[in-house]
């Protein structure tokens, strides 16, 4: 075999999944192959032209704490800004944008095209090569006959693992319209007797927006704050568009549940389950019967296309109730559609045959990131190839695993629950779903997590530079906070108590803090936001370091491979189904499993020890 064809890391699929994976695995050093059926579909975003929201724009910095791509990506193409939740706690806000699919897949090619050690190469994936010994990957097949050779591959194939696509009473094989699904890879991994499962994921018609009347419609205009996704993006680079919002009506829901029997989610075509978060219309109508309405969010899809997305409409009814649907709302009455909405089904792995590094347990050096691990949305799927592209690197070249941690990352809890406890439905991060999101900002996700991008070794020199001088300025307004009390600067009266405690007593905000001390103004805004934020969360994150501290405790009482729950009095069978799935490999994730009551994990501790002794 050529050298031109060997590589460290290859990673399948070019959506955010494979492209955040190829990345990452160069930034660390391996020689990288993208393999994509087509390179003009590499960054598509195949579904809603957005990036981020609640839970999901935690994700999105973290991966760009490690140096990723997606949020950078998404500055270069955002033209509509939205803070989620910007009433609540910075705890739980979610930056989203809405992103021009043009600029969007432009950046991601400009940043792929940069990474040093990437090569991109056309082709179907067609097998996988697998070592005479069975139990590891040596290259990739493609469907021309071509062989490369790698010692790590990344399997980040979307929704096109067997996939199947649904609109009405049509029928057609892929995993997104005009691509072709990935049928002989899919039938390998089901021959290799790997745990697979289908799934059911959804898209709204795309609307001409000429076609709409915007004047009768609710307006919700771009956020003036300022923010940006990525740390190293300064400010805003697009003009800012407005969405509009409509609902659907007692009309609307008429026409849908009159063609229910031509639908493929009520006729039994579709075996896979749909994601609970994000259901389609049709099953929005049919499980909340007693609503009179449902919002819909018209999301332009870029500056210069015509295109909208209707957030909120999933479906995969026949085109001709589409329209008739879309045309029974406000401001839609002479809308026409441009592309139908539909579904698709597909393949997907289990993920608890996965380790933590989202290695296959069994077959070294095969990774998954995204979709095929049961997860739904950009955001999930590129931390989860950072995740995968960092460890391929890892296998391929010897350096260190790198693992995320539930207390320090919404990543680490996201891997933490795919592969302890499985999914029955497509998995979306929420941030209900992190106990210690107190400390889980997204305003600080590069304080926690930037140092452990710069000890694996993929953070490049501009992130290194800016980080350093973040810490710095961080550092000394902390510093200056907490030696500093409205008695000194006031002169001899006033309250003693540091400025830094003062926050949280008084509840002040940035700008209540500029007012009391001007000269907290010499620091710029976001070092100002995220040390108001430390200050005011101070005595909730100590009380949950204790907590953490317990977890970690448990996390280093292991627990071997072929441990017998079955043999531990006072567990319910229930209990032991569960631990035997997912096959914790420590009391810490034996705890995490949901239904494992704190006396059933005593008595697993009481039996390990007994087991080592």
């Amino acid at each position: 075999m050529g050298s031109a064809f060997a590589f460290d890391v290859i990673v399948v699929g070019g959506g955010h999944a494979g492209c955040e994976a190829a990345a990452a695995a160069a930034r660390r050093g391996a020689r990288t192959a993208l393999v994509s059926f087509q390179r003009e579909t590499i960054g598509a975003m195949s579904c809603n032209p957005a990036i981020g929201g609640l839970g999901k724009g935690h994700l999105v910095r973290e991966v760009d704490a490690f140096d990723g791509i997606l949020a950078r990506a998404a500055d270069a193409a955002a033209i509509h800004y939205r803070m989620l939740n910007a009433s609540k706690g910075a705890a739980v806000r979610g930056p989203r944008v809405q992103a021009d699919r043009v600029l969007f897949k432009a950046a991601i090619h400009e940043l792929l095209d940069a990474q040093d050690g990437l090569t991109i190469i056309e082709g179907s994936a067609e097998s996988l090569i697998i070592d005479r010994d069975g139990h590891s990957v040596s290259g990739l097949l493609l469907g021309d006959g071509r062989k490369l050779s790698a010692r790590a591959i990344v399997l980040a194939t979307g929704t096109f693992l067997n996939g199947r696509m649904f609109c009405g009473e049509a029928r057609t094989t892929g995993g997104r319209v005009g691509e072709a699904a990935a049928v002989t890879l899919g039938e390998q991994l089901r021959a290799r007797k790997l745990p697979i499962g289908r799934l059911k994921t959804g898209t709204p018609p795309r609307l001409d927006g000429r076609t709409i009347d915007w004047v009768a419609l609710d307006v919700q205009p771009s956020d003036g704050e300022g923010w940006t996704f990525s740390d190293l993006t300064p400010t805003r680079v697009n003009p800012e568009l407005w969405c509009a919002i409509t609902r659907t009506n007692a009309q609307t829901h008429d026409i849908i549940r009159g063609a229910l029997d031509r639908s493929p989610l009520f006729s039994g075509d579709i075996e896979g389950r749909g994601p609970r978060y994000c259901p389609s219309i049709e099953d929005k109508v049919h499980r909340f019967g007693d609503r009179d309405g449902h919002q819909v969010f018209l999301e332009p899809e870029g500056l210069g296309d015509p295109l909208v997305y209707p957030n909120g409409v999933s479906t995969s009814l026949p085109a001709d109730v589409q329209l008739a649907m879309m045309r029974s709302m406000a401001g839609l009455e002479r809308v026409e559609i441009a592309q139908p909405g539909y579904a698709v089904e597909y393949d997907h792995i289990d993920p608890r045959a996965l380790s933590d590094t989202l290695e296959v347990d069994g077959i070294a050096g095969l990774f998954c990131a995204g979709q095929i691990n049961g997860t739904t949305g950009y955001e999930e799927a590129s931390a989860q190839g950072l995740v995968a592209g960092l460890n391929a690197a890892a296998r391929a070249t010897g350096m260190a695993e790198v693992r995320f941690d539930r207390s320090s990352s919404y990543i680490g809890v996201m891997v933490d629950d795919l592969v302890l406890q499985g999914i029955t439905e497509p998995y979306r991060m929420l941030t209900a779903r992190a106990e210690y999101r107190l400390r889980l900002r997204a305003d600080n996700a590069s304080t926690r997590l930037t140092p452990d991008g710069l000890a694996a070794g993929c953070v490049g020199a501009a992130r290194a530079a800016w980080f350093q001088q973040h810490q710095r300025d961080r550092d000394a307004l902390t510093d200056w906070l907490r030696q500093t009390s409205l008695r000194d600067l006031k002169g001899g009266s006033g309250e003693r108590t540091p400025l830094f405690d003062q926050i949280r007593i008084s509840g002040w905000d940035r700008d209540a803090l500029l007012a009391a001390a001007p000269k907290a103004g010499e620091w710029e805004t976001a070092i100002l936001d995220e040390v108001v934020e430390d200050a005011r969360y101070a005595p909730y994150v100590a009380r949950q370091e204790a907590e953490i501290r317990a977890m970690q405790s448990n996390d280093r009482v292991r627990l071997s491979p072929d441990f017998d729950y079955g043999a531990i009095p006072g567990l319910s069978n229930e209990m032991v189904e569960r631990l035997d799935a997912s096959r914790p490999d420590t009391l810490g994730a034996a705890g995490r499993i949901r239904g494992i009551t704190p006396a059933a994990l005593a008595a697993i501790l009481v039996h390990a020890r007994r087991a080592a002794a």
